[in-house]
This record gives C-alpha cells, structure tokens and sequence, in this order.
C-alpha cells in the first residue's frame, strides 16, 4: 500500500464561519464521543451497520482468528444515515466497516483481511 505524504485536503477553519464550525463541532456529537472513546479504551474497534455484508465479513474474520474486538452498530441501510455521517466526517474513511486497532483507523474490510493475513494485525496486537 502506498503512503501519501499529504492527506485529503479538507476546507480550513479559517474559511468555515462561525456557525458552520459550531454545526460541525455539534453534529451528532454523542455518537462520535461514544466512538472516539471506545477506539481510545479498546485494541480493536469495528464500527458498522446493519445489513452489510462487509461489516458482516469482518466480524466474521475477527472471530475466526479468535480476536476479541468491541462492535458498535448504527443503524442499517434504512437508518441512522445522519449518525454514520457524523462518524465519517470524524474519521475521514468514507464506508463501513471503520476498524481501528489500537487507536488507529486502519481501512475496512479489505484492509482487515489484508492485516489478518499477513500477520500484522496479530503483531500490532503484542
């Protein structure tokens, strides 16, 4: 995988208004603490949804390899969109599964299955 130097770009403060930065500061704000604290107490976090399959796979894939992670859960396709947004803005990933090992958002499902299989995921763990 590719590391790149500059992240994406995001709209400064400075060019945010007052109002919009207190909306942003705001937005669904208990949701994105509940997350922020749990990816900050626990070594594996998976934040996902309801009804897919991705989310899904990577459970699967953690209790497979017999990891013990904590799972949050907002709403599926039918709810919860404005909640699961909040936690994306947070985050910067743009899908679920997020899944964070050790205070570190490492991707999705696709790059879980890549950790898990080659061992790095076990190695971040010790």
């Amino acid at each position: 995988m590719t590391e790149l130097s500059d992240p994406r770009p995001l709209l400064a403060d400075a060019n945010r208004s007052a109002p919009v930065r207190a909306e942003i500061a705001s937005f669904h704000r208990a949701i994105v603490d509940e997350v922020q604290r749990a990816v900050e107490r626990d070594a594996i976090v998976v934040v996902g949804m309801a009804q897919n399959p991705y989310v899904k796979k990577s459970r699967k894939a953690l209790d497979e390899a017999n990891i013990s992670f904590t799972y949050l859960e907002y709403g599926s396709y039918f709810g919860m969109w404005k909640e699961r947004l909040a936690i994306k803005m947070w985050s910067g990933w743009p899908t679920f599964p997020q899944v964070y090992v050790k205070g570190t958002l490492i991707g999705g499902h696709q790059e879980l299955e890549a950790q898990l299989g080659d061992g790095s995921l076990k190695a971040a763990l010790e």
